[in-house]
């Protein structure tokens, strides 16, 4: 059975258009309820969400969906998506649902659901799901009905978990930084773990109205953090998008580092302290620079599928610890359950004040090497994997390309493309090369 609501992060659409819609959503907490009453009596439901304005409607849904199947619920208001793992299991939850569209803008909104352990839940559990979805409700009586009721403290419990994460013996304090919460659920938290580990900081991106989260701020537009940094001679910019669960990371310079780099400064911190790193999950689109520097330092790597929770999948099978992707969804196994930004950060600058360098020093040795991408419209009914051409002239660019780079060749999953990624030495090679592949799925010739 496919999947007909769920995709690679939860159910995610335009609010008022379907799915997310609080009739769907009110039917989709029924339908998860009655599988969670499969395997125990009362289950307890924790909900959190970000501050798009649509949160609310949803939130109710959500709570009046549970109840009518005689579950209970936590609500913890606005709360970043890791902060909802992290108290699903710190509180002995069933699960933990967030409502959040992540990087998106605010019109978008999405329900995304954590396990008793604080982890993603398989693609099985959400097929379970959906075949529930597809039969009638069953509503249980007045006296099985669930309860509700607001964890007033949420938000500090999760501040405390995250600077726990921060090593005992260091402190931020010399440190001027830079903290951009997307107008997004970090907006309050943010701040204050990097305060109450001495940091003096700057807030950008920390007063959402419900409509402005994502809007030139947080980690998918990093400029504005890049122009804070400056204006204000910090030593560092965070910013994190509007769930928290991604990160990007500036220097002084107003040097932007992506997850690439930071996933290698986690290890090299490791290393230093002369702790084993036996491997390393990074994604099809990992910088092959890393990979390569990795592999110098006797660190094995593995390549996922694009997507965190594939990356928990290989991190678990392998049995390692760090793992992550060029977007900064980082995970640090023995610290959090999920992918968190603000987790990542304090990782990242643990790393720096404890070597006395900064993340450029640090990376003086990993020169990321160039990528061109080129996207490539179908033609309709065009069969681009049988192509002769196209594998004979990707054939050919490998073997030129030898061990300094590669080739990535894959559809998009959302429109009639094809993703045709080369990565060499010399950009200017990288370029030749995708435009020659490219060049076979859009000549006139059959594929």
């Amino acid at each position: 059975m496919t999947r007909q609501y769920f995709g690679t992060d939860g159910i995610r659409g335009t609010v008022g258009q379907a799915p997310i819609t609080p009739d769907f959503v009110l039917r989709l907490a029924h339908a998860v309820g009655r599988v969670l009453k499969r395997s125990e009596a009362r289950p307890k439901v924790l909900i959190g969400k970000d501050t798009r304005i649509s949160g609310y409607m949803l939130e109710s849904a959500l709570e009046s969906g549970f109840n009518s199947a005689g579950v209970e619920v936590v609500l913890l208001g606005p709360l970043p998506t890791p902060g909802v793992a992290y108290l699903t299991r710190a509180q002995r939850a069933s699960l933990g649902v967030v409502i959040s569209a992540s990087h998106n803008p605010f019109d978008d909104n999405g329900i995304k659901f954590f396990s008793a352990q604080g982890t993603k839940l398989p693609d099985a559990w959400e097929r379970e799901v959906e075949s529930v979805l597809a039969t009638d409700p069953e509503w249980v009586d007045s006296a099985n009905l669930g309860k509700s009721h607001r964890l007033e403290d949420a938000a500090g419990r999760y501040i405390e978990f995250c600077k726990s994460t921060f090593a005992n013996n260091l402190t931020l304090k010399g440190l001027r930084i830079v903290v951009d919460a997307a107008h997004g659920a970090a907006y309050q938290i943010a701040p204050k773990v990097f305060h109450e580990l001495g940091a003096e900081v700057v807030s950008i991106g920390c007063s959402p109205d419900g409509l402005n989260i994502n809007r030139g701020v947080g980690a998918t537009h990093p400029e504005a953090l890049v122009e804070a940094v400056k204006a204000h001679r910090a030593d560092m910019g965070v910013a994190l998008d509007g769930d928290a669960d991604r990160l990007q990371l500036v220097d002084s310079q107003g040097r932007l580092f992506n997850g690439d780099e930071l996933l290698y400064l986690m290890v090299d911190d490791r290393l230093r302290r002369h702790e084993v790193v036996p491997g390393v999950v990074g994604t099809l689109m990992t910088n092959m620079a890393v990979e390569v520097a990795l592999k110098a330092r006797g660190v094995a790597f593995v390549r996922a599928k694009v997507g965190d929770r594939y990356v928990l999948e290989e991190l678990e099978k392998n049995q390692w610890l760090l793992g992550g992707e060029g977007s900064g969804h980082l995970l640090v196994l023995d610290k959090h359950s999920t992918g968190d930004g603000l987790i990542s950060a304090l990782q990242v600058l643990q790393t720096v004040v404890r070597s006395g360098q900064s993340p450029a020093q640090l990376l003086k040795d990993v020169t990321l090497f160039p990528q061109t991408l080129i996207n490539v419209r179908l033609k309709p009914g065009q069969d681009w994997k049988s192509s002769a051409r196209l594998e004979s002239e990707t054939r050919v660019v490998e073997e030129e390309l030898g061990a300094s780079g590669r080739v990535l060749i894959r559809a998009s999953g959302t429109e009639p493309l094809v993703r045709v990624m080369v990565e060499a030495r010399d950009a200017a090679k990288a370029k030749s090369y995708a435009q020659r592949i490219a060049q076979t799925l859009t000549d006139n010739e059959e594929c």
